[in-house]
């Protein structure tokens, strides 16, 4: 059976329609405005396969689109975030590593990313994975990106926004990201386990408010591999948004299978399919 076009839709296709959402995705006619302040947001949880990396750099790649200066630290030894943003990363590349120990300078480590001139990457490279037990010896371990991450450092790069990228673990890279920041974003997947480990996370976050930075605000739940066809997405959903309210994004992330192949092109969703449901979702946090 033929469905009918939409009215007023002449020569309507679902296609035509994505195209349309795609050309304005890539040609925006609306710059977002300028933040007040530099926001530096550390995105965190110490469960592995909730969409940190992939909403860390969806939402820096939306804000870029749309003519602010964005910043992406990756902190994750795994390097997905530099990944996704299509700079290099290979052993030996000046990288968040040498950033840590004080050896390079946050601007001699940062590259901008091939899909946006707005969008800058300091990558993480693979020497990253002994740095928790190398920062263990070190004077001022928790403190080791803040010391780096200076209000003159930043201003030779100019970011508005800044999003530090945490690896799956509650360690010393982890507390290093909140330490520095003065946000945190917390991703939740929309699932069974979803809310088991949060209060450990929410202990840490504490913890470094009392006796490390006090300055810092879990600003930021977003709701990430949302499926509408559940009743589970939507228990988990309320749940979350009972127990933390505004703080809670209104834009949920579906799952959304481009959001899954894009990193394997090295790209962010935005720039691999930005017609597509899980690319319209991260512009519209972004926009939140």
């Amino acid at each position: 059976m033929s469905h009918p076009i939409p009215t007023g839709q002449v020569g309507w296709t679902p296609i035509a329609e994505e195209a349309e959402r795609a050309a304005k995705l890539l040609h925006p006619d609306k710059q977002f405005p300028k933040p007040t302040h530099r926001r530096v947001l550390t995105v965190a949880n110490q469960k592995g396969g909730v969409g940190k990396t992939t909403s860390a750099v969806n939402l820096a790649a939306g804000l870029a689109m749309h003519g602010l200066k964005v910043l992406v630290i990756d902190l994750d030894p795994q390097g997905n975030a530099s990944t996704a943003l299509g700079v290099e990363h290979r052993s030996g590349t000046p990288s968040i590593y040498e950033v840590l120990l004080g050896e390079v300078s946050l601007k001699d480590a940062a590259q901008v990313s091939d899909q946006s001139p707005n969008l800058w990457c300091v990558p993480a490279t693979i020497d990253l994975a002994g740095a928790e037990i190398e920062l263990v010896e070190m004077h001022g371990r928790e403190s080791r990106l803040k010391a780096a991450l200076t209000d003159e450092a930043f201003d030779e790069l100019g970011p508005d926004y800044v999003f530090i990228d945490c690896p799956p673990s509650l360690g010393l890279l982890t507390v290093n990201a909140m330490v520095a920041a003065q946000e945190v974003l917390i991703p939740i997947q929309c699932e069974y386990y979803a809310l088991e480990g949060l209060s450990q996370l929410l202990k840490n976050v504490d913890l470094v408010q009392k006796h490390l930075n006090p300055e810092l605000d879990l600003s930021t739940i977003l709701l990430t591999m949302y499926d509408g066809r559940t009743k589970l997405a939507d228990q988990v959903s309320a749940e979350v948004r009972s127990h933390f309210g505004d703080t809670v994004l209104q834009t949920v992330i579906p799952r959304n299978v481009k959001v899954s192949e894009a990193p394997s092109f090295g790209q962010t969703v935005l720039a691999y399919d930005p017609g597509s449901r899980g690319a319209m979702s991260y512009l519209d946090a972004a926009r939140e």
